[in-house]
């Protein structure tokens, strides 16, 4: 009985551990802004997102929000809600041609979150129905430094390109 007690007492005092150690996911919450890049290579599209932002994580949503249009445009910052817990969201732009729809899915890989954006659009050389996707990979470095590392798919051919934006709280 003792030696049960014993081996018992021992169970707890790992799983305590294990649990204390075990890692809670990031909170990438917080006003960012971007690095400037010492020698940014021509067309480099960053993140994605913009230099300045705005990162809002609760109840299982991260909200980005960042300025996109000169403010003489009077057009509110571009706003998008992904769900953390894997579910398919759809995002709309009004840029251009009229209403882009994308459609995300967020996923933790450890305490990197991953968001998987297509973003759906049409040949201009024969009309058909195209796709393309784009992966952000964000990173909280230290609890003031974002990392987001971007690739794209090619599109039209063309090649495949990677990203890292690093902002600042």
């Amino acid at each position: 009985m003792r030696l049960l007690k014993q081996n018992l007492n021992w169970l707890v005092i790992v799983l305590l551990c294990a649990s204390s150690t075990a890692q809670s996911k990031p909170d990438f919450s917080g006003r960012w802004t971007s690095e400037p890049e010492a020698k940014a290579p021509t067309g480099d599209l960053g993140s994605g997102w913009g230099s300045n932002l705005s990162i809002k994580q609760a109840n299982n949503r991260l909200t980005v929000e960042y300025p996109f249009f000169a403010r003489g445009d009077m057009q509110p910052p571009l706003r998008f809600v992904y769900a953390l817990d894997g579910t398919e969201t759809k995002n709309s732009v009004m840029m251009g041609r009229g209403i882009q729809v994308q459609t995300s899915k967020a996923a933790w890989e450890g305490d990197k979150l991953v968001i998987t954006t297509t973003h759906s659009y049409e040949n201009p050389v024969d009309g058909q129905p195209l796709k393309v996707e784009v992966k952000q990979t964000l990173t909280l470095a230290s609890p003031t430094s974002l990392v987001v590392e971007t690739a794209r798919s090619g599109v039209l051919g063309g090649p495949p390109s990677t990203t890292r934006t690093i902002y600042r709280k």
